[in-house]
C-alpha cells in the first residue's frame, strides 16, 4: 500500500514557476513507476508526465514538452514536477500517482493503483 500526498500547488502568474512535490510513504518508493496528472474543469482527467523507478526515463504530453521536468529521489520517497513558462491552459488540478513496476512508462489513469488528492495550480493572465 503506497499513500501519496501532494504538495506545492498555488497561484502564479503567466509565465512564472512552480515546483510540485508529492511524498510517498511506504519503504519501496523505489519499485514503483511515478506519473502527474492534471484535470481542469469540466474536462477529463489527462496525463502530464512519467518517470520510471529508476529515474532513467521519463516521459512528457506534448502540450508540456519543455516546460515541466519531472524528477524523483528515492532517498526522500519525493516524486517532483518543476513547471516553468506556466501559462493559463496549465490551470488543474494536479494528481501524483503510483504504479508497482521495474519496466515501463504508463500513460493512462487505468494503470496506476494508488493517487494522491491532488493539488490546486492556478495560473492567471
Amino acid at each position: 500500500q503506497v499513500q501519496l500526498v501532494e504538495s506545492g500547488g498555488g497561484l502564479v502568474q503567466a509565465g512564472g514557476s512552480l515546483r510540485l512535490s508529492c511524498a510517498a510513504s511506504g519503504r519501496t518508493f523505489s519499485t514503483y513507476t511515478m506519473g502527474w496528472f492534471r484535470q481542469a474543469p469540466g474536462k477529463d482527467r489527462e496525463f502530464v508526465s512519467a518517470i520510471r523507478n529508476s529515474g532513467i526515463r521519463t516521459d512528457y504530453a506534448n502540450s508540456v514538452k519543455g516546460r515541466f521536468t519531472i524528477s524523483r529521489d528515492n532517498a526522500k520517497n519525493t516524486v517532483y514536477l518543476q513547471m516553468n513558462s506556466l501559462k493559463p491552459e496549465d490551470t488543474a488540478v494536479y494528481y501524483c500517482a503510483a504504479r508497482f513496476d521495474y519496466s515501463g512508462i504508463y500513460y493512462r489513469e487505468y494503470e496506476y493503483a494508488y493517487w494522491g488528492q491532488g493539488t490546486q495550480v492556478t495560473v492567471s493572465s
